[in-house]
């Protein structure tokens, strides 16, 4: 693991992702302290779109508004 200071991540931050992408591991640190580390990000399979829609479609089913009103409901969450 290579490690940094702020100051030159701050300024080479674009060659240190560069980096980042072909799989090495960055330690950023700060007065020779450690604070933060740049690492790869592991190949994790994309989500399945179609199966989040089937989800949703399968969950209204069976939530209705009973006679609640959207514009109610959307004023509502703009309360806070």
């Amino acid at each position: 693991m290579n490690t940094v200071g702020a100051f030159e991540a701050k300024t080479q931050f674009s060659s240190l992702l560069e980096r980042v992408a072909k799989g090495e591991t960055i330690e950023i640190t700060k007065r020779g302290v450690p604070v933060a580390r740049l690492i790869p990000i592991a190949n994790e399979p994309k989500p399945d779109r179609r199966q989040a829609v089937r989800d949703i479609l399968e969950f209204r089913k069976g939530n209705k508004l009973r006679g609640l009103k959207i514009r109610d409901l959307i004023n509502e969450g703009r309360r806070y």
